[in-house]
């Protein structure tokens, strides 16, 4: 939690085109501060600019660029900031970073942020979470389900995926059934999660925050294959066992 005094500035650049895992890098970089208890952070965009390569970006009606400058500035402590500066440098690659000293003369209440776990292959013994909520169950103004996606993708949780069931009841005797015409607006979601228990154990308090009615159930599970595509040319080093 911020408090009055000494604290970090940190302002990270990046082009608006440039992506990570698939989505934007500016909106996988907030994600990760928003999911990891950072105090707040702001993103704002830029009209024109040019990076290392000294291209020229701008935004002239009509020459549009695809990759104007983005930036995302927030504020934290020192402690915080050694914890998500390895994982923020891996994310931004070839963009800017700056960290500036500064002074809060009057902080916000905010949670206590969350440490990142170190990503590694998984193998052997293993945990499946899955994760029972509705439809229309909804955090901080966005769907439930997408909402958690996040977070878990923001604590380096090997993966998720998330089904939509078709009939269902749950604690309040209540039936939920898709009919042709009419479709429910509070379908079952069910959200299967599997890596080390450690790693689902410590991101517990995350989810107990987030599904405030629901069931989260944890199986043992033996892995037998984990792969991911990676990029052409990139040699694999998945541990073998």
């Amino acid at each position: 939690m911020l408090t009055q005094g000494p604290a970090k500035k940190v302002t990270v650049y990046v082009g608006e085109d440039v992506h990570h895992h698939g989505e934007p890098l500016y909106l996988a970089v907030l994600n990760y501060l928003f999911y990891h208890g950072v105090s707040g952070a702001t993103v704002t965009k830029g009209i024109a600019g040019f990076g290392p390569d000294h291209h020229l970006h701008t935004a002239r009606i009509l020459e549009l660029s695809e990759n104007l400058p983005i930036k995302i500035e927030f504020v934290d402590t020192p402690e915080t900031l050694d914890t998500l500066l390895p994982k923020l440098l891996q994310m931004v690659g070839e963009g800017l970073i700056e960290v500036q000293d500064t002074t809060i003369l009057k902080a916000a209440t905010a949670t206590a942020p969350q440490a990142a776990l170190p990503h590694v292959t998984l193998h052997g013994k293993a945990k499946l979470m899955r994760v029972f909520i509705g439809e229309s169950d909804r955090w901080r103004g966005k769907p439930l389900h997408d909402a958690i996606v996040e977070s878990l993708r923001a604590n380096d949780i090997a993966g998720v995926t998330v089904y939509r069931g078709i009939s269902g009841y749950g604690a309040h005797g209540r039936f939920h059934k898709e009919k042709r015409l009419r479709l429910s607006s509070d379908l079952p979601i069910m959200l299967t999660i599997v890596d080390e228990e450690a790693k689902l154990r410590a991101y517990l308090p995350v989810l107990e925050q987030m599904v405030q009615e629901g069931l989260v159930v944890l199986s043992d599970v033996d892995v037998i294959k984990y792969t991911h595509r990676l990029p052409s040319g990139v040699q694999s080093k998945v541990q073998r066992s």
